[in-house]
C-alpha cells in the first residue's frame, strides 16, 4: 500500500473480531512508534501491551465503560516518562513529551493500516484507574488506549467515509486567518484530501 493510500484508508474501528493477529506485527507497530521525532533525541514515550483478558476488560471500564477496548486482541497503553525532558527543557518538557506520543501514535496508527489491522486512539479514561491495572508509576503520564485488531468492517467489507477537507480552510499565510493573495493556483484551486 502507498503511503497516500495508508494515510486515506486510516480510520478508528469500535469494533472487532475475536482473531488473534500475532505479536510480531503488534512489534512493528511498536518499532514504528519509535521513529517519532523527539525534542532533543529524548525517548519519552512508553508501551505496554496488554493482551490479559482481565485487564482488557478492566482498562475498558476505566475508559469510560467502553466495551470494544476489551474485544480486541490487543491494547496498546501509551505513556510518557517526562522526567529526562522536562530536566533538559524546563515546564516546555512537558508539551514536547505530549507532541511526542501524538506523534508516535499516528506512526503507530499509518505502520497498522499498512499491516491490515486496525486500531482507535481513546483518550477518555480515568488516568488512576489505568494506572491502577497495569502497575503504572505516579510520575508516568497516560496519553492514550489503543486497542488494535481486525475489525468487524473488514470483515463485511465496509468501508469508513471520511468527510473531505478543502486544505484552504484549515491554512493560513503568514499568520492566523490570513488568506493567499497573490498565489493564483493556490486560491483558484480546490484542494481536498
Amino acid at each position: 500500500m502507498d503511503f497516500d493510500e495508508v494515510l486515506k484508508e486510516r480510520h478508528c474501528t469500535r469494533k472487532f473480531i475475536k482473531k488473534d493477529v500475532g505479536f510480531q506485527k503488534i512489534s512493528s507497530i511498536i518499532g514504528a512508534a519509535a521513529l517519532a521525532p523527539s525534542a532533543g533525541n529524548i525517548s519519552t514515550v512508553r508501551i505496554i501491551v496488554v493482551n490479559d483478558p482481565k485487564l482488557k476488560e478492566k482498562l475498558a471500564e476505566a475508559a469510560l465503560n467502553q466495551q470494544f477496548v476489551s474485544e480486541a486482541p490487543y491494547v496498546l497503553v501509551v505513556c510518557s516518562d517526562t522526567e529526562q525532558v522536562v530536566r533538559s527543557y524546563g515546564k516546555r518538557g512537558e508539551m514536547y513529551s505530549a507532541q511526542q506520543a501524538g506523534a508516535a501514535i499516528e506512526n503507530m496508527f499509518l505502520k497498522a493500516t499498512e499491516l491490515g489491522l486496525d486500531i482507535c486512539w481513546i483518550g477518555a479514561f480515568d488516568e488512576g484507574t489505568v494506572k491502577r491495572v497495569v502497575h503504572i508509576p505516579v510520575d508516568i503520564k497516560v496519553e492514550a488506549l489503543l486497542p488494535i485488531g481486525i475489525g468487524e468492517e473488514k470483515k463485511i467489507k465496509k468501508h469508513v467515509e471520511r468527510k473531505k477537507i478543502d486544505i484552504k480552510h484549515i491554512t493560513f499565510f503568514n499568520g492566523y486567518g490570513l488568506e493567499a493573495k497573490s498565489t493564483k493556483e493556490w486560491k483558484d484551486k480546490k484542494f481536498e484530501v
